[in-house]
């Protein structure tokens, strides 16, 4: 839907473009002329109302030269600058809710082009720890937004529920890291539920950054699912060259790279920075109104994501 929507907007922003520039280079000095021609054959100067008749462009002239440069703008700031997106599930539990409303960075990881989104401009690349809005590999109609735990190159092991990670180390690098083990925090348990079972809330800390993450003490790991790397075991993965791994931080109720694989890097949208609005969904089964409709605004989430 997003990339028709893109498609759509270029088209829109093409068309009316071109009749903007049709309009100021041939039609309204075309008009001026007929203006300065009819007001020599009259003996009297012409009223407004005249002169409006002669100078004005039809409606579909009028409407694209007021159109186009705000559909250009959006057109700019979406496809290269911010996006905005919903959070449709409870995948990034506790970063993310469902119902917040966030701004992704598109300038930080290089600038695509808006429809077939190749990349033409190398900015910079995803760090560890960055929340991430991606083309889910599967399906790249479907917008995904992750955690990334894993860069080309690193050795990743999730296993008993703990991260452990070995960056990547160059071939000519002599003391490369040691597998080392995402130190968590416990904060509490409790505060959210999932399927009736409450969820253990913890702070990880990942590049001298901090973020929250939810585990359910009370479930197995699902290894089985795990996708399977040759020559590794389960829950153990190596990540290829201009791929990404990408993790939940609602570890025990996220569809995430543990089960399909790795994230290309021609798949990244953006970098998810700040949550610009936040709804609650909270109604009762029997109300009359449609599940779409917010029952009250959560401000206290309005701000940066860690």
């Amino acid at each position: 839907m997003a990339a028709y929507f893109s498609l759509f907007l270029v088209v829109i922003t093409i068309v009316t473009g071109i009749i903007w520039a049709l309009d100021k280079f041939v039609y309204a000095p075309k008009r001026q002329l007929n203006l300065a021609a009819t007001q020599q054959q009259c003996s009297q100067p012409l009223d407004q109302n005249a002169i409006a008749k002669i100078t004005e462009p039809n409606a579909l002239v009028e409407t694209s030269v007021q159109v186009f440069p705000v559909i250009a703008f959006v057109l700019i700031l979406r496809s290269f600058i911010y996006e905005p997106f919903q959070i449709p599930s409870g995948s990034m539990m506790p970063t993310l809710f469902d119902g917040d409303f966030i701004l992704v960075n598109k300038f930080n990881y290089g600038l695509r082009e808006p429809v077939d989104r190749n990349k033409f401009f190398e900015v910079g690349s995803p760090e560890r720890g960055d929340v991430v809005v991606f083309k889910y590999p599967s399906n790249p109609d479907i917008d995904f937004i992750k955690r990334v735990v894993g860069l080309p190159g690193d050795r990743i092991i999730y296993r008993n529920k703990a991260l452990f990670i070995q960056p990547a180390c160059a071939k000519d690098e002599k003391n490369c890291s040691e597998m080392k083990q995402v130190l968590t925090n416990f904060k509490a348990t409790g505060e959210y539920q999932q399927h009736g079972m409450s969820l253990t809330r913890y702070e990880a800390e990942m590049l001298n950054k901090t973020h929250e993450i939810l585990v359910n003490n009370n479930t197995y790991p699902q290894t089985s699912r795990y996708f399977k790397q040759p020559g590794l075991q389960p829950g153990e993965w190596l990540v290829p060259e201009g791929k990404y791994l990408v993790m939940g931080d609602n570890r025990d109720n996220s569809l995430d790279g543990r089960f399909w694989g790795f994230v290309p890097e021609e798949n990244l949208v953006g970098e998810a920075v700040a949550i610009w609005m936040s709804f609650d969904f909270d109604r009762d089964e029997n109300s009359s109104l449609p599940r779409w409709v917010p029952t009250g605004v959560r401000f206290s989430r309005i701000g940066g994501i860690n």
